[in-house]
């Protein structure tokens, strides 16, 4: 009798923990939101000089792709792109400043793999631009390929993928390499450009932004061969799923309006359309932002201010930049690309 009194209080009190458990995740789960909102901005963090994705223009605002996906998530919780503070940060540092607060996102070209996404208390949002790890010399080298790279100096970036990726490349080809690490991205660049390195490894849209800035960037050459997959993601804290989802969100907002044809410009005449999702995205029905924590004209205020993904891209990476990027895989799935939106509904 006492043992089942005892079995008795024992599941009466996991079922009364369950339920607070249950009844204190809307709380938790609007932390970092109550956070930004009583704070009025976010505070996004971005690479220090990166043509292209973060960077100052002549007049010292930041712009660039991984800016507009920061100013995006403004738009969709102020109505105004321009409530964010941007935190610069070198790779050795960036996911320490998200697991501590100093930044309540990461818009960085962030690789989204197995050991950050489970050891790092980090959630990845969508990749929002499919990469791939890539080598750059200088044309004076006359090199053809990595394969012609043994014995090679290579200038790489601690706290990223690259070491490992350089590692699994090189080793099945039996070709002895000598890694050159620098602690923050300009030294990493001058040291290439000084000719300290033969070599320079990051993600390819990486390399394009070092050619970029580079005095006559046509005597640099990126090598043909892609030597890993890089899908670079937006990250956020672990434990906070509403400010994950507006992140992921936004990310899908800006995607799904390139596919249903919603511009920056046509935006306010799609209010009318008779398309139900194209009504439900720009909050002329249902209440997909309160479901968010946010007005449901969220989606309408992120086109507004920012266009669709095609127009972010084009802006920043796309032939008339000075990168000069074209989309390969970061077409939409119907144009043999890989990007896709879940249904907003």
């Amino acid at each position: 009798m006492t043992q089942s009194r005892s079995l008795t209080r024992l599941l009466a009190m996991g079922l009364i923990a369950g339920v607070a458990a249950v009844s204190a995740t809307p709380a938790s789960a609007q932390a970092t939101l109550d956070t930004v909102k009583k704070r009025g901005k976010i505070l996004c963090g971005v690479s220090p000089v990166s043509p292209g994705f973060s960077y100052a223009d002549d007049k010292g605002a930041r712009r660039g792709f991984d800016v507009d996906v920061c100013r995006a998530m403004s738009a969709a919780i102020f109505a105004d792109p321009d409530k964010v503070e941007f935190v610069p940060l070198n790779t050795n540092v960036r996911f320490q400043a998200v697991q501590s607060g100093e930044v309540d996102v990461l818009s960085r070209q962030n690789t989204w793999s197995f050991s950050r996404d489970a050891s790092l208390g980090l959630d990845f949002g969508p990749v929002v631009f499919y990469d791939g790890q890539g080598l750059m010399v200088s044309t004076k080298l006359n090199v053809k390929s990595a394969s012609e790279l043994a014995d090679a100096a290579i200038c790489l970036l601690p706290g990223t993928t690259t070491l490992q990726n350089l590692e699994d490349f090189f080793r099945p080809k039996n070709i002895k390499y000598e890694s050159v690490v620098f602690e923050n991205s300009d030294e990493w660049r001058n040291a290439f450009f000084s000719g300290r390195c033969d070599a320079i490894t990051s993600d390819r849209s990486d390399l394009a932004s070092v050619r970029a800035i580079a005095n006559n960037p046509s005597e640099y050459v990126v090598l043909p061969e892609t030597i890993s997959k890089e899908p670079l993601a937006p990250t956020v804290r672990q434990n906070d799923p509403n400010w994950r989802d507006i992140l992921s969100w936004t990310v899908y907002a800006l995607i799904a309006a390139e596919e249903k044809g919603i511009t920056q410009a046509n935006v306010d005449e799609q209010l009318k359309s008779q398309d139900p999702e194209v009504q439900r995205m720009l909050g002329v029905n249902g209440d997909l932002g309160k479901m968010l924590g946010l007005d449901n004209k969220w989606g309408y205020n992120v086109i507004k201010a920012l266009g669709n993904y095609s127009e972010v891209f084009e802006r920043n990476l796309g032939p008339e930049t000075r990168l000069g990027l074209s989309r390969g895989p970061n077409e939409l799935w119907n144009k043999g690309g890989l990007l896709y939106s879940p249904p907003f509904r």
